[in-house]
């Protein structure tokens, strides 16, 4: 982190462009009102597609308490909540593709998960890293971009698997990507990516509605409350679902395991551990000071997007609360997973010497690392082309001190020995060597 305080950053014009422009076109007719009616929204995906079939229907008691959320909190700006109407749409559309994938191929619903590698961490603790250094290596399976953005093909994809069409998938989610980046340009720096890299499956689990992805970009306090006092469980046997469905999209062989990883599962291990029963999990640590400053920093740059009224201390504040949320509900869960079925990865070790830990991490695998190497090398090649800047951020500028943030979780920091701004690091907790 930057010694210097730093003003969190202005949105672009861009979005102030595109906000004037939608205010102007409702005004003149060109643009109706926002949608955010739950009824108005399903009969509309409905007339869409043609198709009635949402799933379990489980998905519409997180999406009212979102909705309403979104209307008396978020504070949402023009912008914003043409966004968030057609985020919607996108969602409740796929829902019922999904469906109608099913009743198609009912085989896709036998195919097996079996023993997933599931990456456990804070925001901003080097997940993203490990699990594209993962992803490199082919004996594993794993989300591409464009399959976190439109996760579920569209009616025709069969054409694609004979070969007498393309995917438009990939097209779409560059497409998407080039408008986040005029949007916030700093997405690059906070998390690089492109329509092929790999990615989390954080838009899976918000297929139901539910969890930390629309709370990053929204204001929804009632929402993240909400969610906290629910069980998962039906959203996770939903994301095992669409992961069925994107392996048999992808013609993925089903004996190869899934590499997966988004934060939203500190939150949930439990409801993961039921849907996942063989899964192998690796937790990542680092010094909570950046991983607040970066995750208030990342939410940030998010919520001024979509709305005007914006403060950096309740920023701050929100993520120092869900991070020690997180950090709690994590620990308190591990202590029911064997210890043989999980590893601790310091993020220190991965920046000073990341062949070494990812040595360590196969070796708890039980699985050779040198086919994988190459691979993984080229990843570090690529993802030093993609992030053009340095990710710039201080817990200042969200009215947050460095003390509180120590004190408030000096016992996790002790007890998995994560190094604290200068200290050297301590005695760690080593599991399944």
């Amino acid at each position: 982190m930057n010694d210097q305080p730093i003003q969190p950053p202005r949105r672009t014009r861009f979005i102030d462009i595109a906000d004037g422009v939608i205010r102007g076109g409702r005004k003149l007719g060109v643009f109706g009102p926002p949608r955010l009616d739950k009824d108005a929204l399903l009969e509309e995906a409905a007339a869409a597609t043609g198709l009635n079939d949402f799933g379990d229907r489980w998905f519409e008691k997180p999406f009212e308490v979102l909705l309403d959320s979104v209307k008396h909190e978020a504070q949402l700006n023009a912008a914003g909540e043409f966004s968030a109407t057609k985020m919607f749409h996108h969602v409740l559309r796929d829902r019922l593709y999904t469906q109608m994938w099913f009743g198609r191929h009912p085989e896709i619903l036998a195919r097996p998960l079996k023993n997933p590698v599931v990456i456990v961490g804070p925001m901003r603790s080097g997940t993203t890293r490990l699990h594209r250094l993962l992803a490199a290596d082919q004996r594993f399976a794993h989300l591409r971009s464009f399959e976190t953005i439109s996760p579920v093909p569209r009616p025709e994809f069969e054409q694609v698997l004979a070969g007498e069409a393309e995917d438009f998938r990939p097209k779409l989610a560059a497409r998407i990507l080039k408008v986040a980046r005029l949007a916030n340009p700093r997405t690059l720096s906070i998390h690089p990516t492109g329509a092929y890299e790999p990615e989390e499956e954080l838009g899976l689990v918000a297929a139901s509605m539910y969890g930390m992805k629309w709370e990053a970009q929204w204001n929804v306090p009632s929402y993240a409350e909400w969610c906290h006092e629910e069980s998962a469980l039906p959203a996770y046997r939903h994301m095992a679902n669409l992961l069925r469905l994107i392996g048999w999209s992808q013609q993925e062989s089903s004996l190869r395991p899934w590499i997966l990883k988004t934060p939203q599962h500190m939150l949930d291990l439990p409801a993961l551990l039921e849907v996942f029963p063989d899964a192998r999990l690796i937790f990542t640590h680092r010094d909570p000071k950046q991983v607040v400053g970066s995750a208030a920093s990342l939410a940030w740059n998010q919520t001024i997007i979509y709305s005007d009224h914006n403060d950096p201390a309740q920023t701050g504040r929100d993520w120092l609360g869900k991070t020690a949320t997180m950090i709690a509900r994590m620990r308190a869960a591990r202590d029911a997973i064997p210890r043989e079925r999980m590893i601790d990865v310091q993020y220190e070790d991965m920046e000073t010497d990341w062949r070494g830990t990812m040595e360590r991490v196969y070796r708890f695998l039980d699985l050779e690392m040198e086919p994988a190497v190459a691979g993984m090398e080229d990843y570090l090649d690529r993802s030093a082309r993609l992030k053009r800047h340095p990710h710039r951020y201080s817990l200042e500028e969200f009215g947050l001190g460095e003390g509180e943030v120590d004190a408030l979780f000096a016992d996790y920091t002790e007890t998995y020995g994560i190094p604290v701004g200068d200290a050297p690091a301590l005695p760690r907790m080593r599991l399944a060597e």
